[in-house]
């Protein structure tokens, strides 16, 4: 893209977001939700008068639990006794970037989903917690507050809500029909992907896909869960060496090219969206695709499938016992805004959201993994269809935090390795190439003082699991 078109666009966003604030303004005070595109009024202000209202916004990006939060927030517009009134937006694309924008325009809100923490730290954005939160929460959190996840010099911008286990969801009816058992390494992956697709290529069913139109949505949901599984970091970052280091990740990447080359993959998969995959993984179209714990809820409202369906750990690399664990991210949830003009009532509307009940609701409903020991002690299993095989293992298991904010000139990992998938080329090239470039903004960002890195020689992944 030429550089002139990108600023004008960049303009145009900018323009967009600032008139889609302003519209909304004098909008909805009821607490409903604003699930367009458009974000809803930013940072609150006291409303006096008809009971001296306090008008709280919160922003968020996560679809799936979107009817679960709609009534939690509901339940507290009515019974709080502080006269706080919260109004939920749904961002359904870009949210990032209408986040950045917002605080840039002085329009942010005052509570928000956490997103991009080290880059929004640096920009001042995240109001820390520590000072709000009570000896008790910090007992409860004790474990769960990790320096470049969720705490950053010492200042806590967010906790964690639950984790999302990762699994191989797969198509049993397909399954069944074509004679076959869940993979358990990378060859019965591709084996298997090959005989659905020869099967039922007639009926427009296909062995694989993933949503390959995003790179990052479409490998971090998959290759990187398969390499941690395998012992090896999901960005790459080797903790032995305390340098980045592609080579393991090499099986991965080749088994996925295998079924995009032999004509596994579901035609136009390189366009998708991942809900548009979904619908057709509901449809039968898809044999099996790697994803979150969101998937049962998401089948549950959203999506209902017309299979059966079920999910299994993901492969090893050689069908062997796991050298590592897959980390399910417990890290952050809500944060408060900085520029907030009403912090006190903020923090009131996030203990209650904090509170163990909405947490274990939020578990049972089967939204998402609670891994907090407070919260699962009581909590029934969630009874969403399809959960049970997401339910933790041992082989679930937080790694340590990898340097954050490493940008390297040209495309990330997981564009290069989505071009190879789909494209082909020279892999070991590929690795080569991206290992210099990480490395070498890693080194610029040590010597500029943005990150601190020490090497652990007695590393060990498998000792992760528990």
């Amino acid at each position: 893209m030429k550089k002139g078109l990108k600023r004008s666009l960049t303009l145009l966003a900018a323009v967009t977001l600032a008139f889609g604030i302003a519209g909304c303004a004098g909008g909805n005070n009821g607490g409903s939700a604003n699930t367009g595109n458009e974000p809803a009024a930013g940072t609150a202000t006291e409303m006096k008068g008809n009971g001296e209202k306090t008008k709280l916004v919160y922003w968020t990006y996560q679809r799936h639990d979107a009817e679960y939060i709609k009534a939690k927030i509901d339940e507290f517009n009515a019974t709080n006794e502080d006269n706080i009134e919260v109004e939920m937006t749904m961002m359904a694309e870009n949210y990032p970037q209408s986040l950045d924008l917002a605080f840039t325009s002085g329009q942010a809100p005052d509570v928000f989903a956490t997103q991009r923490p080290d880059e929004f730290y640096a920009k001042g954005y995240f109001e820390p917690l520590n000072d709000y939160m009570t000896d008790e929460m910090k007992t409860n959190y004790e474990g769960f507050i990790l320096e470049g996840g969720n705490q950053f010099e010492n200042n806590i911008i967010s906790l964690p809500n639950v984790g999302n286990t990762i699994r191989l969801v797969y198509n049993v009816d397909i399954f069944e029909r074509a004679g076959l058992q869940p993979p358990k390494s990378l060859d019965e992956m591709v084996a298997a992907a090959k005989k659905i697709t020869e099967i039922g290529k007639a009926e427009g069913i296909y062995g694989w896909s993933l949503p390959y139109k995003s790179p990052s949505s479409a490998l971090s949901r998959s290759a990187d869960k398969i390499a941690e599984m395998n012992g090896f970091h999901r960005s790459g970052f080797d903790f032995k060496t305390a340098k980045y280091d592609f080579s393991g990740w090499k099986p991965i990447i080749e088994a996925f090219h295998q079924m995009s080359a032999n004509g596994s993959v579901l035609p136009g998969s390189e366009a998708l969206d991942m809900d548009p995959m979904r619908a057709q993984f509901a449809e039968g179209k898809i044999g099996m695709y790697i994803s979150y714990s969101t998937e049962p809820g998401v089948y549950h409202t959203q999506f209902p499938p017309k299979i059966r369906w079920d999910a299994t750990l993901v492969p090893t690399i050689d069908g062997g016992e796991p050298q590592g664990a897959v980390d399910p991210a417990a890290i952050s949830w809500l944060s408060m805004s900085s520029e907030s003009k009403n912090k006190e009532a903020a923090w009131k509307f996030m203990s209650y959201m904090y509170q163990d009940e909405t947490l274990r609701g939020y578990h049972e409903a089967g939204l998402g993994i609670a891994v907090l020991p407070h919260v699962l002690e009581g909590a029934k299993e969630p009874y969403v269809p399809g959960i049970k095989n997401f339910l933790p293992t041992k082989y679930d298991a937080a790694w340590p935090i990898a340097p954050t904010g490493i940008t390297p000139e040209g495309k990330t990992w997981h564009e290069e390795f989505v071009k190879y998938i789909l494209v082909g080329g020279d892999l070991d090239q590929v690795i080569s190439d991206l290992n210099a470039s990480y490395n070498t903004a890693l080194d610029k960002a040590v010597a500029d003082g943005k990150v601190k890195v020490t090497a652990d020689p007695s590393f060990d992944p498998k000792a992760l699991q528990k």
